[in-house]
């Protein structure tokens, strides 16, 4: 039926669905060869193609007049210096385009994603990836891969014909509208306006691509990867309407926009929450910046008073992960501590005696004070590029080689903040070790925390019993800063020059186990990060004291189990709401690895 707001001769696209198709069609003309001029086989050789990098073009398409050759040229200039097996990908996409195409066509093109995705999806750029799936949606095997091919086919493409439309709107794509703008029009063909607050579309429509992607073994890599890829990236409509709708919920302030780095816009997923850099930046020594991750020498420095096999543990992780030392000062000042961890070469150890302090000044009474004092200390004699600055319970996990992600930094960075993942306790030993997120790094908001942790959860800062502010690997070489806690200090302020790595976790084993949150609770109460801050909330302090007053232990043991033990119910809820991250980690392997044997008091 025609809509009464329009007429034949205002229709969008003149001449209706007939007009619309033979334009379509008109683009999927047959494509044209020359003798000789072809795909290759289905049962060519994959792994050939794959280590094989496309160099100049042959002479034979240089002169080729048919749009097979045409297509060859422009693809070798794209795709000049990278791996043939992307050039293939590319190539059995444009023929796939066309009607009549060569019958090996489609099976090569699913030979290929069956064979090597996870190599593609690797080297091919956003673009490609987006590309490949839509051509699923054409010439998938099964049912699954031609559903979740067309549907996002058609999710990316309305993503790119909005996103056009919203560059004439004078407003970064980062940036939400302004609130209290919004215009009382209507919706076409009489939909009802997206709930931001409470609203399931976009969710619904996602979470059924991702699970009808699932059930494809072929398609799934590329599906997932591309979703998750459009979940990290700050710049879309999805990202807007959580922003919306957490400033309507009154979870954060309305965001402005994000500076964007002039040379480096790559990095737009590995980095996020970049500070204004005229706030208080500190000078980056250009002699630190080091552009080659073979090259790239990073560490650790932490003050430590633990058992020698915590401390083992802690130093092997680091040197398996690749940092080039180790800097270990000891709080005790244990000779036979040290005389163990030095006997690999990459482990620095300082012993904080009373000759030391008397050479570097007064012995800070607070540990807080003597772990900035120490880590000050070892930065301003460093050699390496980047250090950072972490205590015995806790461990850098990233995603991919550290030297990789600290090379990708923008030059002007001084500080990379690694967030916090807080580790549950263990219920199963053969499980890899597991960590929570808070709500935020999961994509949630706060409201989600009581449905997590249903006694206690409104009581939780990001539902977590230790810090939330992560900690700092740091550019060094930069004069007049002392290495804080969880910052880089000039005069006294933190450096605004910074930014959160995306994929790369500081896992940390506060309370791994009921022995040790019950064994350092008293301690953390009155000196550590229990202590009641000013704030007149009721928070974790008044939690504990509430519990000791009314359950005792009992009522200790309960909070425990429920925050922070990996209980079937607590991991299944976490994964629910993508705030569980699980590890690998047999630390006591890597101890005998490292030092090749293990410490005595490991049992």
């Amino acid at each position: 039926m025609q809509d009464g707001n329009d007429t034949e001769g205002r229709l969008t696209y003149a001449g209706g669905f007939q007009a619309v198709l033979a334009q379509m069609e008109g683009r999927r003309e047959p494509m044209t060869y020359d003798e000789g001029e072809g795909l290759p086989p289905l049962d060519c050789d994959l792994i050939q193609l794959r280590d094989q990098l496309i160099g100049t073009i042959p002479a034979e398409l240089r002169t080729s007049k048919s749009g097979f050759g045409s297509k060859c040229r422009q693809l070798h200039r794209e795709f000049a210096g990278q791996p043939a097996l992307c050039y293939l990908n590319g190539l059995l996409i444009a023929n796939l385009r066309r009607r009549d195409q060569p019958p090996q066509a489609a099976p090569l093109f699913l030979r290929l994603w069956r064979e090597h995705a996870d190599f593609l999806i690797a080297n091919l750029d956003a673009r490609w990836l987006v590309s490949s799936i839509t051509t699923f949606g054409d010439h998938g095997a099964t049912d699954a891969q031609r559903r979740v091919g067309h549907v996002l086919s058609v999710l990316f493409n309305t993503m790119k014909l909005y996103e056009t439309e919203r560059l004439f709107s004078g407003v970064t794509p980062e940036v939400i509208f302004q609130k209290g703008k919004k215009s009382s029009s209507k919706l076409p063909l009489q939909m009802d306006p997206y709930a931001i607050v409470g609203g399931g579309l976009d969710v619904n429509m996602l979470g059924r691509i991702w699970m009808d992607a699932a059930e494809d073994p072929v398609v799934a890599p590329l599906a997932h990867h591309l979703l998750e890829a459009l979940n990290r990236d700050d710049r879309n409509l999805f990202r807007r309407l959580r922003l919306m709708r957490e400033a309507r919920e009154g979870t954060r302030p309305d965001p402005g926009p994000t500076p964007k780095h002039p040379k480096k816009q790559r990095q737009e997923t590995l980095f996020n929450s970049r500070a204004k850099l005229w706030q208080h930046p500190a000078p980056v020594n250009p002699e630190r910046v080091e552009p080659d991750p073979g090259l790239l020498r990073w560490g650790v420095v932490s003050t430590q008073m633990a058992p020698l096999a915590d401390i083992a543990r802690f130093a092997a992780w680091h040197l398996q992960l690749g940092a080039a030392r180790v800097s270990i000062y000891l709080d005790d000042a244990d000779e036979a501590k040290a005389a163990w961890l030095t006997s690999h070469p990459g482990v620095e150890v300082v012993l904080c005696n009373t000759l030391y302090w008397q050479v570097i000044g007064r012995r800070p009474k607070a540990h807080q004070l003597r772990q900035t004092a120490n880590a000050t200390h070892c930065y301003q004699g460093s050699d390496l590029h980047w250090l950072a600055h972490i205590d015995v319970d806790e461990f850098l996990m990233p995603d991919r080689p550290l030297a990789e992600v600290l090379t990708q930094a923008p030059e002007d960075i001084a500080v990379i903040l690694v967030p916090p993942v807080e580790r549950l306790a263990d219920t199963d030993p053969g499980a890899p070790a597991r960590f929570k997120t808070t709500a935020r790094m999961g994509g949630q908001t706060k409201s989600v925390l009581p449905e997590i942790y249903p006694t206690y959860g409104a009581h939780l800062r990001g539902g977590y019993v230790s810090h939330l502010e992560g900690k700092c690997i740091v550019r060094t070489g930069i004069p007049e800063v002392r290495l804080g806690i969880h910052s880089l200090n000039l005069d006294g302020t933190g450096v605004s020059n910074r930014v959160t790595v995306n994929g790369t976790y500081l896992g940390h084993a506060h309370a791994a186990t009921w022995e040790a949150f019950r064994s350092k609770l008293d301690y953390r109460l009155d000196h550590g990060s229990y202590r009641k801050k000013d704030s007149t909330d009721f928070r974790l302090s008044d939690i504990i004291d509430f519990l000791r007053e009314t359950e005792g232990e009992n009522g200790l043991s309960h909070f425990y189990e429920e925050v922070c033990t990996a209980t079937p119910r607590l991991v299944q809820a976490l994964a629910d709401h993508d705030m569980l991250v699980s590890v690998e980690m047999d630390l006591d392997a890597a101890v005998e690895d490292v030092f090749g044997t293990l410490p005595p008091d490991i049992a």
